[in-house]
């Protein structure tokens, strides 16, 4: 069997550099990918936990009012940030096998605690609001997955590489969204001792198994990231990492990142809760958990998608349509809020979605522009950097919501999302732009 390491590679990667075919593993980069990406979607899945359950806990006997569901579903867009400013400078120093295996372990206490906390309607708010909280680290988890990738593959390779591996792990949002209204309806691996919990309409609901479906796949995460991985000589202390901060490029694409993943993060979690707000008092209600999903899938499929055009055309003009094409969206959806009829939902659905592909687009071109615009280990702590920055979009738009109005919220958005659009141009798309990326 033919080896896909380069002839001077030596055996423990001391040398490795994927600049130089001659020390580089295609084949390892490649299964480091697969099996990053694969624990990466099970991290969302437990970091979007919170959004594909709490709009169900009052049907199961919680009586929570607008505000603490809110609070619940962005309580792990802050845990999540605060994590990611952990985890952004763990790659190396711990290396990727240990990284990523260990916060795959970690993902299992949320999950355990969610099984049986939404079991006991009687579980105090508290409660629910730590084990919101613990979710983040799955979100954590991102600002070290993802530099620890980018390690792995050469820059004309990290427009694919990294658009693939954070667009298939964004699905793990679509996922748990997905799953949520269909594992609720009867059990799960002959769990017959978790018995369904009784619905205020006098139903049954097994509202635990959203937590519960998860369980074995994170074992199976836990097993490929101890066999299949490996660490490569990228390190650096914790002091050397700080260098970044210095430089003007950092929190110009910090701004951003924070635009298009800020954006897609914040707006799944609570997308599902805007429209039972906006829409939950008339007749024929839409339900929100069979909606919340197709956002989030459609921003991950064109971050995904969108990798190969970055690599081809430079990442920088694709993040300036994309800055656009939210900038637009956000203020054609302020029109279908405060609606005064159902049938507006499916124009204020159209906005939303149209928001979440373009923010899919974005999310492409700047992780393209960050290995480009800086050296490999500075780029992975930048990538940690305004991941974990634009972590705390679920946060913002869940404490915007319940401080203004959501038509308040998405102009303010709008002129933000108008900003940043701006800053791309001035610093990365106009002609002599300093920074072409």
């Amino acid at each position: 069997m033919a080896t896909t390491a380069g002839p001077d590679l030596a055996r423990d990667l001391s040398n490795w550099n994927p600049e130089d075919e001659r020390t580089w593993d295609k084949g390892l980069a490649w299964r480091t990918l697969w099996v990053t990406t694969y624990n990466l979607t099970l991290a969302f899945m437990v970091w979007y936990l919170v959004s594909a359950i709490a709009p169900r806990l009052n049907s199961v006997g919680f009586d929570l009012d607008p505000g603490q569901l809110y609070w619940l579903a962005a309580i792990p867009g802050l845990a999540g940030g605060a994590m990611r400013l952990i985890f952004m400078f763990l790659p190396p120093i711990v290396g990727t096998r240990t990284l990523v295996g260990g916060a795959t372990t970690l993902l299992l206490l949320p999950v355990l605690g969610w099984t049986f906390a939404v079991r006991d309607s009687a579980t105090s708010y508290e409660t629910l609001l730590v084990l919101s909280f613990m979710t983040g680290i799955g979100g954590g988890a991102f600002a070290g997955f993802m530099p620890s990738t980018s390690y792995f593959f050469p820059k004309k390779m990290s427009g694919t590489a990294l658009g693939l591996q954070a667009g298939i792990g964004n699905f793990g949002v679509s996922l748990v969204q997905l799953l949520a209204p269909w594992v609720v309806g009867f059990g799960l691996f002959g769990t017959a001792v978790l018995t369904p919990q009784s619905t205020t309409d006098g139903g049954d609901l097994w509202l635990h198994n959203v937590a519960l479906v998860v369980v074995p796949w994170i074992v199976l995460g836990i097993v490929l990231a101890a066999v299949v991985l490996k660490r490569v000589p990228i390190r650096a202390s914790f002091r050397d990492q700080l260098d970044i901060f210095s430089v003007k490029q950092t929190w110009v694409m910090t701004a951003i990142y924070l635009m298009t993943f800020g954006a897609f993060s914040g707006f799944a979690a609570q997308l599902g809760l805007i429209t039972l707000a906006e829409f939950g008092n008339f007749e024929n209600a839409p339900d929100p958990l069979k909606f919340a999903f197709i956002g989030p899938l459609l921003g991950s499929a064109t971050r995904a998608a969108w990798g190969p055009l970055c690599d081809r055309f430079g990442g920088a003009i694709w993040t300036f349509v994309a800055g656009i094409g939210m900038t637009i969206s956000t203020v054609f959806t302020v029109f279908f809020l405060s609606p005064t009829d159902v049938s507006q939902f499916t124009w204020f659905l159209t906005g939303m979605l149209a928001i979440f592909t373009f923010a899919g687009i974005g999310n492409a071109g700047t992780f393209k522009q960050m290995p480009m615009i800086f050296d490999k280990r500075r780029a992975g702590g930048v990538i940690g950097f305004t991941s974990a920055i634009a972590a705390f979009g679920p946060f913002v738009v869940g404490m915007g919501l319940s401080f203004v109005s959501p038509r308040s919220f998405f102009i303010g958005a709008a002129v933000f999302f108008a900003f940043c659009t701006w800053l791309t141009w001035t610093n990365y798309v106009r002609p002599g732009a300093p920074h072409p990326s």
